[in-house]
């Protein structure tokens, strides 16, 4: 197969390339040409420059990690607290204002042509609600479901970085058509959920989240079979959540595409940079990075009405979010062997956001007895918002209904 060239380290589904680290990267090269002094530089210094600044602070304020959760109601500098109420402030009403945005939001077309859609869209329910996360974050949640009452499956949705759930509203309705239920979380710091819009301070904690949110839909609907699905560094979240056994023994299976499964930095010394710059400047933004994009579809409808919807997060990727992405990418890749959920993974060819031979890689190499792949040849990285978006979506669909013929034939043994 011959994939498109994946470019450098990319901000996810949002389809923007950011070059992040790279002035610091170029800068540090120039400096120090030798790249193992350069790492073992970096360490000392950091661990020196954390040593002085822990000398210079008094006795009561000097907080290890085994300390800091008793030490957090300890009196803090005026300046210190001025600055975290007022940044605390303008990320609530920031998180307030994309709320209400999500929740004005069409969950179904405002105008429908064919008699057919028609049809659907009058037999579609809809609705959202909040889902308290593992740390008590807000999480904005949609469901569409078909008006009978009666799902032969649910289906959960995890959108990719950068987007939100409620892009998925047209892929929702022809699932309802064949009586699937759906639910779309956004993460923490997207779409309608709590959070700086954007910054990811974990993706571990998003994958806990999608855990949990798979925990409570499987409390309401405990017998019918659930499904993950997840798009792009969505696609990376729904892999790790489904690699942990009491999770996989949840799902009937999982459909992933364009995953995040190997992401690549521009050079080897922002691996060493990454950690560093995440723990010292997490939310900070290498301004003016940002001034190159790449298609994510062949359609440019659907690119207009992704980048000028205020749910989508469009301003260059922060420190600490690309440094996540580096590291559960890295995790994943160094486990495909392990996966054993039953899985559907489908990309395009031409994708030059996240790796079409990644996807192959994974199906090469998982051990799970129940798996297939779709590799669309000359299609881009959004696969829902393509021109043939109709034709996947009915992949999927079919896919998930021979699944389901699978596991009531043979048992859930098939994985």
């Amino acid at each position: 197969m011959a994939a498109a060239s994946v470019e450098e380290l990319t901000s996810g589904a949002s389809g923007r390339i950011i070059p992040l680290f790279h002035r610091a990267k170029s800068m540090a090269l120039l400096l120090i040409p030798s790249y193992n002094f350069l790492k073992t530089s970096i360490i000392l210094f950091y661990s020196s420059f954390l040593c002085f600044l822990l000398l210079l602070l008094p006795p009561s304020q000097r907080i290890s990690p085994s300390t800091e959760e008793a030490a957090s109601d300890s009196p803090r500098p005026p300046s210190r607290l001025k600055f975290q109420r007022r940044r605390l402030l303008e990320e609530q009403k920031d998180t307030i204002r994309r709320r209400a945005l999500a929740e004005a939001l069409e969950m179904v077309p405002v105008s429908i042509e064919g008699e057919e859609e028609r049809d659907i869209s009058e037999n579609c329910r809809w609705s959202t609600s909040l889902f308290f996360g593992i740390r008590r974050n807000a999480l904005f949640s949609r469901s569409w479901f078909p008006v009978s009452g009666n799902s032969k499956g649910i289906i959960i949705i995890i959108h990719g970085l950068n987007e939100h759930g409620g892009r998925y509203a047209h892929f929702a309705m022809q699932l309802t058509s064949r009586n699937f239920g759906v639910y779309a979380m956004d993460w923490i710091g997207h779409g309608g959920s709590d959070g700086l819009h954007g910054f990811v301070p974990s993706l571990d904690q998003v994958v806990a989240d999608t855990a949990a949110f798979l925990e409570n839909v499987k409390l309401e609907h405990p017998k019918v079979p659930c499904f993950l699905f997840g798009h792009s560094t969505g696609g990376a979240v729904v892999l790790k959540a489904a690699s942990y056994p009491h999770i996989e023994r949840m799902v009937e299976g999982i459909i992933l595409t364009s995953p995040a499964l190997r992401v690549k930095p521009s050079h080897p010394v922002v691996k060493v940079i990454a950690p560093v710059f995440s723990l010292v400047a997490p939310r900070f933004q290498f301004k003016g990075a940002n001034k190159r994009g790449i298609p994510v579809s062949r359609d440019p409808a659907q690119l207009l009405a992704k980048y000028s919807d205020p749910l989508v997060y469009t301003g260059p990727i922060r420190v600490r979010t690309g440094h996540e992405i580096l590291r559960i990418t890295a995790y994943l890749t160094r486990n495909l062997k392990s996966v054993t959920v039953p899985f559907f993974v489908l990309h395009g060819t031409a994708d030059r956001v996240t790796d079409p031979l990644a996807s192959q890689d994974l199906y090469d190499q998982a051990a799970s007895n129940f798996k297939d792949i779709k590799l669309y040849d000359g299609f881009l990285h959004d696969l829902l918002f393509e021109p043939e978006r109709e034709d996947i979506a009915w992949d999927i669909i079919n896919w998930m209904e021979k699944r389901l013929a699978a596991s009531l034939y043979f048992g859930k043994s098939v994985g």
